[in-house]
């Protein structure tokens, strides 16, 4: 091999090393909740393109964790190496900090609305022409009603569902808890599967052909509707709703150890931005952007959303007093089998 030839091949090899080592691979893990497959599947390729403009020769590769979110929480602070959380209650964030240490205590206030990109409530699936003539709650517990939805131990969906029941039969029975208790006795009785998820809810009603309601939310309820048109289920809002909020944070802990800090918090943020606030829309999740919304009236009905605080005084005090074993939930099951 002559000098030159020699050189020539120096060269590439030398090229060639460089471009490897200025070409980069980073990899999040989004845990989250088990109805948002669909949601992050349709959020994570434009922010993946984008990124790759921003930093050329690096490759952004998200992958994603679903089941139920008090699951996921959990899988986390037994090791899951997550670089973010995108859940659909605060407690399940919360407890990241609480038992974990992995996020700090202000962690609601490192991003806007409280670390809440969108929001949602609850929603009622009911079958072709609405045969049992669903409108509101209390038609819920009629002995004629059969009832889907998750387990409030396992599932923030199934918890949401509780407390928006729980604080409209409230509302209605002028904050006469005994009243309220008998309602929401008379609902437990209704349900006919109690699966861990939202995701396993919709297969028991839509798949399985079990009751004639499914409670979950409007975000899920909505794009069910829409997938199975040749059936047509219809999409009840009811007047006097919860406000669901899906708080999302970073963790402190494992993307320093993944060195995914830049890329995660990037991702987050991303969330607020108007191109993704469209794409959310676009899957019945509201958000806080007025202007967007009036666009989008007619996806999204009017509905009176009260504040988990506002009628419980805190999470904290709703895990307590309505989920700890002998808690509302427990005492009422038992209650509903006597």
């Amino acid at each position: 091999m002559t000098l030159p030839t020699i050189k020539k091949a120096v060269s590439a090899s030398v090229l060639s090393l460089l471009l490897g080592m200025s070409a980069q691979a980073t990899e999040l893990l989004n845990s989250s909740y088990d109805v948002s497959r669909e949601l992050f599947v349709a959020l994570n390729t434009p922010f993946e393109k984008q990124w790759a403009q921003e930093h050329p020769g690096d490759t952004l590769t998200i992958k994603q964790s679903h089941a139920g979110s008090s699951r996921q929480a959990l899988a986390i602070l037994q090791g899951l190496k997550a670089d973010v959380v995108t859940y659909n209650q605060l407690t399940d964030v919360q407890i990241l900090h609480d038992r974990g240490k992995l996020i700090p205590a202000d962690w609601q206030q490192r991003l806007p609305n409280g670390s809440s990109p969108f929001y949602s409530t609850m929603a009622f699936l009911v079958r072709k022409g609405n045969p049992k003539n669903i409108h509101d709650w209390h038609d819920l517990v009629r002995s004629d009603v059969k009832l889907v939805f998750p387990n409030p131990k396992t599932s923030g969906n199934g918890r949401y569902t509780w407390l928006a029941a729980w604080g409209a039969a409230d509302r209605a029975d002028g904050n006469d808890k005994a009243k309220t208790e008998k309602f929401m006795t008379q609902l437990l009785k209704n349900v006919v599967v109690f699966d861990t998820g939202g995701r396993g809810a919709t297969t028991t009603f839509v798949d399985r052909g079990l009751g004639d309601v499914l409670i979950s939310f409007e975000s899920e309820v909505n794009t069910l509707r829409d997938r199975y048109s040749q059936d047509g289920y219809q999409v009840i809002v009811p007047p006097t709703n919860i406000l669901a909020q899906f708080p999302v944070a970073w963790i402190d802990k494992n993307i320093e150890q993944n060195h995914s800090e830049e890329a995660a918090k990037a991702y987050l943020k991303y969330l607020y931005t108007p191109s993704a606030q469209h794409i959310i829309t676009r899957f019945y999740y509201r958000v806080d952007n007025p202007q967007l919304m009036a666009q989008q009236k007619n996806r999204f009905p009017h509905t009176e959303l009260f504040r988990v605080e506002q009628e419980f005084g805190s999470w904290e005090r709703v895990m307590k007093t309505h989920f700890a074993s002998g808690g509302e939930l427990d005492k009422l099951l038992s209650a509903g089998r006597d």
